[in-house]
C-alpha cells in the first residue's frame, strides 16, 4: 500500500476545520497531522492535539534541521509547518495523513507529495459569509478580521491548484462530498 495524504487548504473561516474534524469521527482510515505554529493558543487548544506550539526559535532551529516538510511564516513570526516526524507517525500505522493546512501551505504539500496526495480546496459560499464566520468565532480582533478578509480574497485565487474544489454551503454535505472524494482517492 502506498502512503498517501488528503490535503484540506481553505481560507480562513471556510470550515475546513470542521470538515476535517468530521471525517476524522467518520473514517478510521485517516489520522490527522498535527501542525507545528510559533503562535500562541487560542481558547481551549492543546498543545500536541490541535497544534504543536513551539516558540519562534524553536521553529527556526527546526527550520534549520530540516524537519519539515513544508513551512510558512504566515504573518511575522508567526509560522505554520508538517514535521516530517508527523507525516512518518500517521504512516507508521498504516493510516492515510489528512491535513488541515493554509492554501500555500496545501500547495507545497500537494507539491511534495504529488500523485499520493489528494489536495482539496474548501470554498465558501461567499466573501460575505466568510466575514459573518469570522466574526461568529469571536476569537479575533477588528484587525485582525480585516487582515483575515483580505488574505481570504488572494488565497480563493489559488483553488484552482488543488486537485478538487469543495463548496462549504452546507456543512453536512460537503462532509459527504469529501468523504466520498477521499474513499475513492484511497481506494485506488
Amino acid at each position: 500500500m502506498t502512503n498517501k495524504a488528503v490535503i484540506f487548504s481553505a481560507p480562513s473561516g471556510a470550515g475546513k476545520t470542521t470538515i476535517v474534524q468530521q471525517l476524522l469521527k467518520k473514517m478510521d482510515a485517516l489520522s490527522f497531522s498535527v501542525s507545528a505554529t510559533s503562535r500562541a493558543a487560542r481558547g481551549d487548544e492543546k498543545n500536541e492535539v490541535d497544534y504543536l506550539f513551539l516558540s519562534p526559535q524553536e521553529f527556526k532551529q527546526k527550520i534549520e534541521d530540516d524537519d519539515f516538510v513544508e513551512f510558512e511564516e504566515v504573518y511575522t513570526d508567526q509560522f505554520y509547518g508538517t514535521l516530517k516526524s508527523e507525516v512518518n507517525r500517521v504512516w507508521s500505522q498504516g493510516k492515510t495523513v489528512i491535513f488541515d493546512v493554509d492554501v500555500v501551505g496545501g500547495v507545497h504539500l500537494k507539491s511534495f507529495f504529488g500523485e499520493n496526495a489528494l489536495a482539496i480546496f474548501v470554498m465558501p459560499p461567499s466573501i460575505e459569509e466568510l466575514e459573518k464566520r469570522l466574526r461568529g468565532r469571536q476569537t479575533e480582533s477588528e484587525e485582525k478580521i480585516k487582515m483575515r478578509l483580505g488574505k481570504a480574497k488572494n488565497e480563493l485565487e489559488f483553488a484552482s491548484k488543488f486537485d478538487a474544489i469543495l463548496e462549504n454551503k452546507i456543512l453536512d454535505q460537503a462532509v459527504l462530498t469529501a468523504e466520498t472524494m477521499i474513499t475513492e482517492f484511497i481506494s485506488k
